[in-house]
């Protein structure tokens, strides 16, 4: 009988709160397998198919652990919902991130990419954008209800960015006590690089944007040394539009109540992401 190859266990998000970091540290053991690219099967590839989902796993060693991380599944309101009629006893990873920093973060990495402007309100104040990934993405409260709607409390664990970045060992021991696997140290490096990437020096936007075909005909070209110093002589770093202090006000306001409800739900106190505001 054809034994079906499904993931164990999901780390479901946030965007931008090192989701990339515990899935790192996860697949760089031998006893785990997680596939490369993040499916997104239970949000955006659901059309795909359940058989298109299982060949994502076909790669795993016989006594792997099988899971996958695609961080836009905590904020999909449909994923809850497939997940559980696929993988019902799946194990659920959630990391969260002040919500304020994610939806900068998330803003910066879509400007980086070219797909979002400089005009930082019309994205980030909720009065003005038209694009609600940024503000609704950080709703957590709400997010995780869905989720736990559908999965027992005890499948869940929670994990906070700020605890990654001061104790990342025991970070990663809670999550391998969650699934029942033993611990191993922590690859500090990785964080390193991750970090680095976003302050990696780029070229200008008109030539990120050449059609495919002159990309094509580049392509070889990466790696030769002269194309490599030439590129490094026209790279310039990234100056992102800082968040002004009237903004991050508007987005704490923003998530006050559900940052509250959070607190409540994970037994967290959460008061650092919403410092208290002057009195008027």
């Amino acid at each position: 009988m054809h034994q079906r190859l499904l993931p164990s266990f999901i780390i479901i998000g946030a965007a931008k709160a090192a989701t990339t970091w515990i899935a790192h540290q996860l697949r760089s053991r031998g006893d785990v397998f997680l596939p490369g690219p993040e499916p997104h099967y239970f949000s955006r590839a659901y059309d795909r198919g359940a058989a298109w989902y299982e060949s994502l796993f076909a790669a795993a060693r016989p006594g792997q652990l099988i899971g996958e991380k695609s961080a836009d599944y905590l904020a999909s309101p449909e994923a809850p919902a497939r997940a559980a009629a696929l993988l019902p006893r799946a194990k659920l990873v959630a990391q969260l991130r002040n919500p304020v920093e994610r939806a900068y973060s998330d803003y910066c990495m879509l400007y980086r990419r070219g797909q979002v402007g400089p005009e930082i309100d019309r994205y980030l104040d909720r009065h003005l954008t038209r694009t609600p990934r940024f503000l609704d993405d950080g709703l957590y409260a709400r997010h995780l209800a869905r989720w736990l709607d559908r999965y027992p409390a005890e499948a869940l664990k929670v994990i906070l960015y700020d605890d990654i970045r001061g104790a990342p060992e025991q970070v990663l021991g809670e999550v391998c006590t969650l699934l029942s696997i033993p611990s191993v140290p922590v690859d500090r490096e990785q964080v390193r690089e991750r970090k680095n990437d976003s302050e990696a020096p780029l070229v200008p936007m008109a030539l990120r944007r050449l059609p495919s075909p002159v990309k094509a005909l580049v392509a070889p070209l990466r790696g030769n040394r002269l194309f490599e110093n030439l590129r490094n002589t026209i790279a310039r770093p990234v100056r992102y539009p800082p968040l002004s202090d009237a903004l991050r006000e508007k987005l704490t306001d923003f998530y006050l109540d559900d940052v509250e409800v959070l607190s409540h739900l994970v037994g967290r106190d959460l008061t650092a992401w919403t410092p208290a505001r002057l009195p008027v």
